[in-house]
């Protein structure tokens, strides 16, 4: 059962996808820092200084200047501008993905144009025979 295992567990497919979580991981890093401290700073500027993770609507309790504070006093609250970061986020990274993948299936297609398949060994052995049986017809 280990030896199963350990072929599964180093299969490219198997040791590709660990790369791609791990990597993934980092890139979630990268994508949370540029949307919170890089593109909703402006955007909120822009609007009259809003900070969109504090965007938020309380629906039990008192009126409180933060979510944190909301939380702490034990308010239930709605925070959109915490699900408008994320949006933004889940964009980015989706559309980093599909340049991603757009440009390795690019180079895929490249690949392929640039070196024909050589037809299958029964398909050359076919048309050796067939260029016999002709020979044999005409001569």
């Amino acid at each position: 059962m280990w030896r199963e295992f350990r072929e599964f567990a180093m299969r490219g497919n198997v040791v590709d996808l660990a790369v791609g979580i791990i990597l993934g991981a980092a890139f979630t890093t990268i994508v949370n820092s540029l949307v919170s401290d890089i593109i909703m700073p402006p955007i909120g500027l822009a609007i009259g200084g809003i900070d969109f993770s504090n965007l938020f609507v309380t629906l039990r309790g008192d009126s409180y200047p933060t979510v944190e504070a909301a939380k702490a006093a034990g308010a239930v609250t709605v925070n959109y501008g915490l699900f408008l970061n994320a949006g933004l986020r889940f964009v980015i990274v989706a559309f980093a993905v599909f340049l991603l993948v757009k440009q390795i299936n690019r180079l895929r297609w490249q690949e392929a144009a640039a070196a024909p398949p050589e037809p299958p060994r029964q398909e050359l052995l076919l048309a050796e025979i067939r260029d016999l049986l002709s020979a044999r017809l005409h001569a």
